[in-house]
């Protein structure tokens, strides 16, 4: 139910573009109201232009912002005086347009105008806003939904037929506006709704009145109906269902991704469990999508798993492959139906995935992707419910569907985008990730497009590692997950954490570690213990984790061991370390060999002396090494750099470098192999 959310306070703290801000955001507070990316707001404002001469601007929301987070910089200024010669017009092409209000640009430097730009300049009112509210766009996808709409607004509403959004559909709605001004809004078949005002508060209030009339009439009309039908599959409890999901992901992520990398996010709340345990659900979340903003995040429809859960979740392994790629068929052959020349398909793949009983699984080309359609799949499943409650449901048509989803001005919007970078839609978890090599690693990975995975047992630390990740990149670039790789719980635990947060795993980097050394009469067995089982039995852990995740997407993948310039040349005064790091290096060519026909790849790095924010330098190790060499403390990073061939100091970056080659593809047709970075140490050449 939409509330009515406007604070003076707040409103006279953010001002700008006279409210026009503010309003902006309070209407995205409320998924209901505008969808996330979607609607766009205005105002027509008196400003001085470079040379202080007034003049009436429109400010409207730009393309590929949202309203929720808009500011005012990324608000279109464009000159009405040049605008209003175009209501005259007959038609114009899409591209017509978009050349022409290229030239009526107010200042430099503003972003991109909307497609639906005209809409709110042919409205001749000072403030504009254009919503996709749930209950509105429900009424919008009736049977007869200007018939439905009629009945409840009556004479207040204008009713335009669906039309893709353009200069006719603006023309229409601004035609409706002037030739009527007793009308209170416009209602846009199969799309959304247009409201207005003199002043940017009655514009939001008059904008939420009119919603929640429709949420009322919906409630009424709802009321003793199963909409849906009875319960089908009862949804299964909480653990079951992450369990399940658990096991079915990677599967599904393979399946999905063999165009594209995908990211999966999983979704079991209680609107979707509903949803999918309904007998109707099955026919109706088939009909279609029911506004563009939906079908641009959610494909034409759904797949909608074919599975009871009392066939077993081995059942629902087996059949996932082939449901997906009947999906895909689908998808072609609604293309080929539908395309014109020129017209090259897009990645069939579904974007939301129903399973009765556990939930909904979202792909997306990375993690916000997949969430935008999480996102918009809960806002169609509100809508479908409510057109059912007042009729039926009836969805974009496919040549309608296929108009949007094929649209030039969409398909120049993804062209805009820069091009993925080498591990874009990869996820990568990294050990001990919370400080030195691996920090670094993270970080380094990070700007390439991958997902990562910060495992730490230094939670504060780790935390830090990931949030200073998702802050730079965007949403769920970086996730901590807490793991003690000697503890084998621990390490399943974090490998399940990790597929319920992304669906898999692409790339895992073995770096977790200890350094610590004497002569071996002074070597303890607890000393050699905590070595073999951080490097040694740590590494197989991880390993064995990592294979099984990746062994079930069946798209192969990338270890890479962080082992050490001691995995093959003698450590004095550090057997127990150095004989580790060997078993390190050993696990690793077997695996390349047992990996190859799964094509995972299995290759390693051979550091030396990486004291820059090590938290293993930091330790007793640094003083150890000083003494063994017969240093001081503060000479050891300049000794080491003074023994190698190129007189060098290695740093984490470095090492980064190397693991950053090994985890992606221009390695791809490598495995079983070895980069020393240690400023060159003849006796662990290893070519």
């Amino acid at each position: 139910m939409p509330q009515n959310l406007w604070n003076a306070q707040e409103a006279a703290a953010l001002p700008d573009l006279d409210g026009l801000v503010y309003r902006s955001n309070l209407l995205g507070r409320d998924r209901a109201v505008v969808n996330i990316y979607g609607g766009n707001t205005s105002s027509k404002l008196m400003l001085p232009d470079h040379m202080s001469r007034e003049t009436e601007v429109l400010a409207v929301k730009a393309s590929g912002s949202d309203v929720l987070t808009i500011v005012a910089r990324q608000f279109a200024l464009l000159r009405m005086a040049d605008i209003y010669p175009l209501f005259d017009r007959e038609a114009m092409t899409d591209e017509e347009m978009i050349d022409y209000l290229s030239f009526t640009a107010f200042e430099p430097g503003r972003p991109r105008q909307s497609i639906e730009t005209l809409l709110h300049a042919f409205v001749p009112h000072k403030h504009v806003d254009h919503t996709h509210p749930d209950a509105v766009i429900s009424l919008a996808c009736a049977p007869d939904g200007e018939a439905v709409a009629r009945d409840l607004w009556g004479d207040r509403m204008a009713w335009v037929p669906y039309i893709r959004p353009g200069f006719t559909l603006s023309k229409w709605i601004g035609g409706k506006v002037r030739d009527n001004p007793n009308i209170e809004c416009v209602v846009m078949g199969k799309h959304g709704l247009v409201t207005w005002g003199e002043e940017s508060k009655s514009t939001y209030d008059h904008t939420i009145a009119v919603i929640q009339e429709a949420e009322d009439y919906i409630k009424d009309k709802a009321n003793g109906k199963r909409v849906f039908g009875a319960v089908k599959v009862a949804p299964l409890d909480a653990e079951q269902r992450r369990e399940i999901a658990i096991q079915i992901m990677p599967v599904i992520r393979g399946a999905v991704s063999d165009r594209r990398s995908a990211i999966l996010a999983f979704d079991d709340d209680p609107k979707v469990l509903d949803y999918v345990s309904y007998e109707r659900t099955p026919e109706v979340s088939q009909v279609g999508a029911a506004c563009p903003d939906h079908l641009v995040h959610v494909k034409p429809r759904p797949l909608f798993v074919q599975w009871d859960p009392s066939e077993g979740v081995d059942a629902l392994i087996a059949s996932l492959p082939d449901q997906i790629e009947q999906y895909k068929q689908g998808y072609a052959e609604y293309f080929e139906a539908n395309k014109s020349d020129g017209d090259v398909v897009n990645d069939p793949s579904p974007r939301v995935i129903l399973v009765p009983g556990v939930g909904m699984i979202n792909t997306g080309s990375d993690a916000q992707n997949a969430d935008v359609s999480r996102q918009l799949y809960h806002r169609a499943v509100d809508v479908i419910a409510g057109s059912e409650a007042v009729g039926g449901f009836n969805s974009l048509t496919p040549s309608e569907a296929f108009a949007i989803e094929y649209w030039p001005l969409e398909l120049y919007k993804l062209r805009l985008k820069p091009p993925p970078r080498e591990l874009a839609g990869k996820v990568v978890l990294i050990t001990g990730a919370a400080s030195g090599i691996g920090r670094a690693t993270a970080l380094r990975l990070a700007k390439e497009d991958a997902h990562v995975i910060i495992t730490d047992i230094n939670a504060e630390a780790g935390r830090q590692v990931a949030d200073e990740i998702s802050k730079r990149h965007g949403h769920k670039r970086g996730l901590f997950l807490p793991m003690n790789v000697t503890d084998e719980a621990a390490v399943v635990e974090a490998f399940r954490q990790a597929v319920l947060a992304y669906g898999g795993v692409d790339v895992v980097i073995n770096n977790a570690g200890i350094a610590g050394g004497a002569p071996i009469t002074e070597t303890s067995l607890a000393d050699w213990n905590r070595n073999q089982s951080i490097l040694a039995t740590g590494y197989f852990l991880v390993a064995r984790e990592a294979f099984r995740v990746l062994k079930a997407q069946g798209r192969g993948g990338s270890l890479v061991f962080v082992a050490s310039k001691n995995s093959i040349v003698a450590g004095k005064g550090a057997s127990a370390y150095s004989a580790a790091k060997a078993a390190e290096i050993h696990l690793a060519r077997c695996l390349a060999e047992e990996g190859g026909e799964h094509g995972i790849r299995v290759n390693s790095v051979l550091p030396d002396a990486v004291i820059q924010g090590s938290s293993i330098w930091d330790s007793e190790w640094k003083e150890a090494r000083a003494k063994n060499y017969g240093i001081g403390v503060d000479e050891l990073q300049d000794f080491y750099a003074k023994r190698n061939t190129l007189k060098v100091a290695v740093l984490p970056d470095d090492i980064a470098e190397a693991i950053l080659f090994f985890a992606g593809p221009r390695s791809a047709k490598t495995t079983g192999g070895m980069i020393t970075v240690d400023g060159g140490q003849p006796a662990a050449y290893v070519r």
